[in-house]
């Protein structure tokens, strides 16, 4: 096997980039694998393959494009310096949103592994204090959600807020309540770090550009860089 073929467990610390992203890494991580069918929401049939064994199969072909989609979107706002907030409330998920804000660094990534507390939107200054919302950045550019069906509360937070929202919807959830909807298992490990891998990827190419835009041009003749 090549090096520098993706395997499941490369998804936290060596995610492919959106554009090097295939179906087969996707299939690897159990992406296509939903819930049974007599569990599926509506407005989710569109992205369903099919059934196995009475379980619903989802068409990966339709989540790869919304997955690079949605890194898009991550980059985009991290190379305005936008901050992506990763949010994953369950034990498996703490070190995976902890590694997606730690890849973009400490000004523009930030994660919640725990319980959201409700108001942290839209209560700010009540949960914070003034000073702090003064000071400091409480609201985030874009947030993506691991586990959206158990964070109901925050999504209705980020909609009352005007915030992008980015999700892992699986086959029992409606895809329509996060803005970028990503349709895969939400309740795989190996696809939840394949999906926060991809778009925070995606922040740090942000974050990179727009280094490399800001950067100073030298002068060539200035003849001090050449000593």
């Amino acid at each position: 096997m090549r090096k520098n073929t993706f395997q499941a467990h490369h998804g936290l610390n060596k995610p492919p980039s959106a554009e090097n992203l295939t179906l087969s890494a996707l299939v690897a991580s159990g992406a296509h694998i939903g819930h049974f069918k007599s569990l599926m929401f509506p407005t989710f049939i569109p992205y369903a393959y099919g059934t196995r064994a009475g379980v619903t199969i989802i068409d990966l072909e339709q989540s790869l494009p919304l997955l690079r989609r949605a890194a898009n979107v991550v980059r985009a706002i991290a190379q305005n310096n936008g901050m992506i907030l990763f949010v994953g409330t369950s034990p498996s998920l703490r070190p995976i949103v902890a590694k997606a804000a730690e890849r973009l660094g400490a000004e523009n990534g930030f994660h919640i592994g725990e319980r959201w507390l409700p108001g942290t939107l839209t209560n700010r200054i009540g949960l914070f204090g003034s000073e702090a919302a003064k000071t400091k950045k409480l609201k985030p550019d874009c947030v993506v959600f691991l586990n959206p069906l158990n964070n109901l509360h925050a999504i209705r937070e980020c909609a009352i807020e005007h915030i992008p929202t980015i999700g892992i919807t699986d086959s029992n959830v409606d895809p329509r309540i996060v803005m970028y909807s990503i349709p895969a298992n939400d309740e795989s490990i190996r696809t939840a770090e394949l999906v926060a891998g991809v778009l925070s990827l995606a922040g740090q190419q942000g974050l990179k550009w727009r280094n490399t835009q800001r950067a100073p041009l030298e002068d060539p003749t200035d003849e001090s860089h050449g000593r």
